[in-house]
């Protein structure tokens, strides 16, 4: 029996999306049928992207910087002008630099609030406000870390500012479900990304080995062995965005190969 998603002609907003899992998202939804609005704060970047998404359907960039209210409130307002109304929101954001907590300063602290409390909540608010008009109402799925399930020694910003994506997500799910507006949340494990590629760089110079040895290591402590790929996550997020999760909301579902130690 074959799962139809339910995708076609959807109008969509991904955030993040030059390059990585979220690049990886939009192509997902594209070769869904979604009409896709993508989003990054670097103009040459997101130009290469739309060019090589515009391969797999139709798609538009807008160039914002999430930690700024009036470029989320531009994006949102620019996205639902150019798709005739908004359906999805796919929230993903690159993570912070590495670093131990008492290696940080109070500048590091604010711009991942910023990006990673402040930003997930007030974009959700303004997609929502579109999306509780609609006949069908929407899908709102946000990204966040498998650190917001277990601390990583060196992410201690992502550590800290990660976890408040689990409480977003079960309080819009409860308020926004009434309108049919679903919310969920993935947690990615290590994905063959630049990010991770960033990670194995730290670890390597701690440790005074090399990034290849980094990778083996953590690779051995992966139930399924491997790193994962960035269209294996994406489908996950097609399947949170489409009908075929259609009574499934307030859920943070790991996406990780088994690394997960805990049982919460």
């Amino acid at each position: 029996m074959s799962i139809e998603l339910g995708l076609s002609g959807q109008r969509v907003v991904v955030t993040g999306a030059s390059q990585g899992i979220g690049f990886a998202a939009a192509r997902a939804l594209l070769e869904e049928g979604a009409r896709v609005v993508i989003n990054s704060s670097q103009p040459e970047r997101l130009a290469r992207a739309v060019q090589a998404l515009s391969a797999f359907g139709p798609v538009h960039g807008i160039v914002a910087d999430l930690r700024h209210r009036a470029d989320m409130e531009r994006l949102i307002g620019g996205s639902a002008e150019h798709l005739g109304g908004l359906d999805v929101l796919v929230y993903v954001t690159g993570g912070p630099a590495p670093g131990r907590a008492m290696e940080l300063d109070y500048a590091d602290w604010q711009r991942a609030a910023e990006l990673l409390a402040v930003s997930p909540a007030y974009l959700s608010r303004l997609a929502a406000e579109r999306m509780v008009t609609n006949p069908r109402g929407g899908r709102i799925v946000l990204l966040g870390s498998l650190t917001m399930r277990e601390p990583i020694p060196t992410l201690a910003l992502s550590n800290v500012m990660r976890i408040s994506l689990l409480g977003l997500v079960r309080t819009l799910a409860r308020e926004l479900g009434p309108q049919q507006v679903r919310v969920n949340g993935v947690l990615p494990g290590y994905i063959d990304t630049e990010r991770v590629r960033e990670i194995f760089d730290d670890t390597a110079r701690r440790e005074s080995t090399s990034p290849v040895e980094a990778r083996a290591r953590l690779e051995r402590e992966i139930p399924l062995g491997r790193l994962g790929d960035p269209a294996e996550l994406a489908r996950v997020i097609a399947f949170l965005a489409s009908d075929a999760s259609s009574y499934v909301t307030g859920a943070v579902l790991p996406v990780d190969g088994g690394i997960l130690r805990s049982v919460g």
